[in-house]
């Protein structure tokens, strides 16, 4: 994400200020013969690019770096504030029976509607879920020892998800904004991909002539300090971040609001999106559509469930009537990825529906692991690392993009600025007719799938059309010029 044109360094901050020998009177001959040097064509305008987008989207970047990294190890600061509730320190024994375990958090909380059960293993507890209409999404979950069945605590939990978790994914998903706050993570998501693959390219162009594994890889030896030491080590961290930093862009998209949702409808028009098992039993009494379901079932339906081969972690899904059948499905986000679900009917414990993980269609499955990969579960602690280290990287790149900005304001006192100029405007007239139109339809095309790249960028061209339009009616023309110094 460079914040840097690709015009020659200016002079370095504290550089020489002395007053130069006065220039030659210019000619005509001399300005026909020595046109100003401007670089054109497709790196001109990825330079013009690379650069706007670092400026305005780079503040979105940096926050979602640093929410995402908060996130990051939400699993062990889980177990530090919530260890009475999530886990148990007499790990091993007999396990009371589900039933039971349930019948003790339902005696704790009377009220609401259970809704999901996830038994506890080893030092986990078990997660008994209850539904009010209050609470929306949202459920209060009541903790209970699986060796004891006592009942060790209980929070107000978001998809199995703790407050203090709860709480860090608002904030990286849209800073506790509501929906206006989705809006900065969706531009993160829809801009990182430009900015990394333009900042590659850029840098690739940069090294023509000299290319090596050494010089794209490592930064330059002996650089002095300035611009060109920042813009080596802001390029050469970005290519080796590049893939992972495409992997969050890609991944963020797939939930985002607007991307997010076009993603799901082509998943289902080319019939990959998530399966799931059938819930209806076809030959259910009507009289069972105004019964509730039976809690003291749930130990049939787990045995069931297993018996099928449904093995490490699980969660029951209790259905709200008779006429529905229990679902029970693996929970398992470390690789290999558990999620096979079954479908059992309680009256007869018995599987009505299965579907394997395995079967699942090779989007889902990938979209599957990206999700896990970009929360940190689908490797444990290394992925939790990798994070890690992502949005360290990402939080210096953009810091040295905006050093970079700062470093090229011109210092001299005649020229003072308080920023970096922008590269020229126009390079786009350097390319062929055809390639702009084929660069239209494909720009297009993107900012409708991805609206949130598409509407900035629009966003932007109409202004710096409007910028340019306004200072070239204010700079008088040549002969405007000539007339004025004859008069």
């Amino acid at each position: 994400m460079s914040v840097n044109s690709d015009t020659p360094d200016l002079s370095e901050p504290g550089g020489s200020t002395k007053e130069k020998p006065a220039a030659a009177p210019i000619t005509t001959e001399t300005a026909t013969a020595a046109p100003a040097r401007r670089q054109g064509g497709f790196g001109a305008l990825l330079v013009r690019l690379h650069f706007y987008a670092g400026v305005l989207v780079a503040p979105f970047l940096l926050v979602a770096a640093v929410t995402g990294l908060l996130y990051t190890f939400t699993p062990q600061l889980d177990s530090f504030v919530y260890g009475k509730e999530l886990h148990v320190s007499h790990a091993g024994g007999s396990v009371r029976p589900l039933s039971e375990q349930v019948a003790a958090a339902r005696a704790e909380h009377p009220t609401g509607t259970l809704t999901a059960v996830r038994p506890g293993s080893g030092d986990d507890t078990t997660q008994v879920d209850f539904a009010l209409p209050q609470l929306g999404e949202k459920a209060h979950t009541v903790y209970v020892d699986p060796y004891t069945g006592k009942v060790r605590g209980q929070l107000t939990t978001w998809y199995a998800d703790t407050p203090v978790k709860t709480w860090l994914d608002a904030f990286h998903r849209n800073l506790h904004l509501g929906t206006i706050g989705r809006y900065y993570s969706e531009i993160a998501a829809s801009w990182l991909w430009v900015l990394v693959l333009g900042g590659l390219i850029l840098w690739w162009r940069r090294q023509r002539g000299n290319r090596s594994a050494r010089r794209l890889l490592l930064p330059e030896r002996g650089t002095k300090k300035g611009v060109r030491r920042t813009r080596n080590w802001h390029a050469v961290t970005g290519v080796w971040l590049a893939i992972g930093l495409l992997g969050l862009s890609a991944t963020g998209l797939t939930w985002s609001r607007y991307a997010g949702a076009n993603f799901g409808e082509a998943l289902d028009s080319l019939r990959s999106g998530t399966p799931g098992v059938s819930t209806t039993l076809t030959e259910a009494k009507g009289s069972a559509a105004a019964k509730s379901a039976d809690p003291s079932e749930i130990d049939g339906v787990l045995k069931a469930a297993r018996g099928d081969g449904l093995s490490g972690t699980v969660e029951i899904a209790v259905p709200a009537d008779g006429t529905t059948a229990w679902t029970v499905t693996q929970t398992r986000n470390l690789w290999p990825v558990g999620r096979d679900s079954v479908a059992v009917d309680s009256s007869t414990d018995t599987v009505v529906d299965r579907v394997n993980f395995a079967d699942w269609p090779v989007l889902a499955k990938l979209t599957r692991w990206g999700i896990n990969a970009h929360m940190g579960t689908l490797f444990g602690i290394f992925n939790q690392i990798a994070l890690a280290l992502l949005a360290i990287g990402l939080i210096f790149i953009i810091l040295w993009g905006y050093r970079m900005w700062w470093q090229r304001r011109p210092t001299r006192a005649d020229r003072r600025a308080l920023l970096g100029t922008p590269p020229a405007r126009g390079a786009w007239r350097g390319l062929s007719s055809r390639t702009v139109a084929i660069g239209i339809v494909v720009v297009a095309a993107v900012g409708w799938v991805i609206p949130l790249f598409g509407i900035p960028l629009a966003i932007f061209l109409v202004v710096d059309l409007a910028v340019g339009a306004n200072r070239r009616r204010r700079t008088p023309t040549s002969s405007e010029a000539a007339t004025t110094s004859g008069s």
